[in-house]
């Protein structure tokens, strides 16, 4: 997508609204590596999700700052949405914008590995929205499937990986061949239905069957 076109897109949805600005904002100034948050459009495109699927339960794998997490509590009707992170020194700057927002009684933050996070949860759910590390996605992708609903979704994250999934006169990284072996594998799973939707870094969406 050029310049061009996604500034054409960002003019014809909703704002991002000022919450969101200010936080992605300060993901930009203070931390390391802010292309990992999700942005305007595709919070957006999360919270339409949301709003289709009309979930009472979202697990999301990978917080980072919490941009990604608001827009999807933004979208639900009541529930509860869990976020996980590994990385123990975003928790104070993603409380704070947690609490500051409107959604605080619905989300709950959870600092750790996923792998020993979610077992402790006690529940299914209807979302999971993935987007930790990529090297581990096909782990996180047996690690969850027993915990969605049937009939319920996941949609992963950077599964396009700028490309990186079709640049094959290069040497890969960890990340890129861990994307491959989801993609892979996701593409051969008789339990669900899936599709690839090439927007940003590239969003599979995945229909776990009844």
């Amino acid at each position: 997508m050029t310049e061009e076109l996604e500034e054409y897109i960002l003019a014809h949805i909703d704002e991002e609204g000022e919450m969101l600005r200010r936080l992605d904002r300060e993901t930009h100034l203070f931390h390391l590596r802010p292309r990992m948050c999700s942005g305007h459009l595709q919070g957006k495109l999360l919270k339409m999700f949301v709003r289709m699927i009309r979930p009472q339960h979202v697990l999301e794998l990978g917080t980072f700052t919490g941009y990604s997490a608001l827009c999807l509590a933004d979208g639900m009707m009541g529930g509860e949405l869990h976020t996980v992170e590994i990385d123990d020194e975003l928790e104070d700057f993603i409380r704070s914008h947690f609490e500051a927002s409107p959604f605080a009684d619905r989300i709950h933050l959870h600092i750790g590995d996923a792998r020993e996070v979610i077992p402790t949860l006690g529940r299914t759910f209807d979302l999971v929205f993935m987007d930790a590390n990529k090297r581990e996605y096909l782990d996180y992708y047996h690690l969850v499937f027993d915990y969605v609903s049937p009939g319920g979704f996941i949609i992963a994250d950077n599964t396009l990986w700028d490309g990186k999934v079709v640049d094959f006169g290069k040497k890969l990284d960890a990340q890129t061949e861990g994307i491959l072996k989801f993609n892979d594998f996701v593409a051969a799973d008789s339990r669900v239905e899936k599709v690839i939707v090439p927007i940003r870094d590239g969003l599979t969406i995945i229909y776990k069957k009844p």
